[in-house]
């Protein structure tokens, strides 16, 4: 079976050729859309090629997929879908029986260990002493050595629970700690303790850390607002690696400042790229980094094999892996 492949997603030239080599093993055509981007974060803008495509992999734009009655499968090359995530996209492909996956796979262990460096960083008083070095380089051995913690023991709310918060947990599970998530709607697989909204609160309250790893939706918007921070433990640390959209920055930093949040770590903000002069880059015991945490040095690499063993399974019929719709 011959297949044409679409694609806006401008992989590094080691992945292209990959890509290119394999499909053309297996006797795909690959369309490389003109409109192409290296970033996987970047909306996919209409073109008519797509209309040739059997598969379309990237980020094509949704009123183009609707509009492609040839298309049989979609592979999002992020774990965030946002702009797919709606009734009538949804009822569209369900109509059609148009498989919709995304990249969770890929980027799950390099999110997770991001939050982890995050946790152990500020439990460790790393980003004080190097800034210190980069600044003053005063001696801030009682300042630091003495206000040290450890994770050993301590209370972890995580707030969703997908791929990355399945595979932080796992890594956590070494420190002993009590690792609680947080889900609208329990699975009942989760394998640690699981609160709704209803036990929220309670758990806010009794966490040493929240992570927050929240899709940007309608329901997530400004999730984490200033009655949430409000009810965490005074002097609990908070992180992000979910969507900047999910937090109320300015309760954020608010809390910050009244020491309510303890510190805060933050690889997504609103609006990306964060301006050099948004408040929180000046907040208290904030410390942000450029949306870097799902990144690898293979991360394109690792993109093509995740999409070319789910091409596998589709030309075999089997499902999907990270099938979203």
């Amino acid at each position: 079976m011959s297949l044409t492949v679409w694609t806006n997603h401008h992989l590094l030239p080691g992945a292209q050729a990959m890509l290119q080599a394999e499909l053309a093993r297996s006797g795909h055509r690959l369309i490389q859309s003109e409109s192409s981007t290296k970033c996987v974060l970047a909306a996919g803008v209409t073109d008519p090629a797509l209309a040739e495509a059997d598969i379309a992999y990237g980020q094509p734009a949704p009123e183009d997929i609707v509009q492609s009655p040839r298309l049989k499968w979609v592979a999002l090359s992020t774990a965030g879908y946002t702009r797919y995530d709606c009734e009538d996209f949804r009822a569209a492909m369900n109509a059609r029986g148009l498989s919709v996956t995304n990249a969770s796979a890929v980027f799950a262990d390099p999110c997770a260990q991001q939050m982890l460096a995050g946790m152990l960083a500020l439990a460790r008083n790393l980003p004080e002493q190097l800034r210190n070095q980069d600044g003053p380089r005063a001696w801030r051995y009682l300042e630091d050595r003495f206000t040290n913690r450890v994770l050993t023991g301590q209370a972890v709310l995580l707030l969703g629970f997908g791929a990355i918060g399945r595979r932080l947990a796992e890594l956590l599970a070494p420190f002993g700690g009590r690792v609680t998530a947080y889900r609208r709607t329990p699975r009942g697989d989760e394998g640690v303790a699981v609160v709704t909204d209803a036990g929220l609160p309670s758990a806010l309250a009794s966490a040493d850390h929240v992570v927050n790893l929240l899709p940007d939706s309608p329901a997530t918007l400004r999730f984490m607002h200033a009655a949430r921070f409000a009810q965490m433990k005074a002097g609990a640390r908070f992180y992000n690696v979910g969507r900047g959209t999910t937090v109320d920055q300015a309760a954020l930093i608010a809390a910050l400042q009244s020491g309510q949040v303890g510190g805060a770590y933050l690889d997504v903000m609103d609006p990306e790229p964060l301006p050099p002069e948004h408040p929180l880059w000046d907040a208290p015991n904030c410390f942000l980094t450029c949306h870097i945490g799902g990144g690898t040095g293979d991360q394109d690499e690792k993109l093509v094999r995740h999409f070319l063993d789910n091409l596998r399974r589709f030309e075999k019929n089997e499902p999907l892996v990270d099938r979203v719709i």
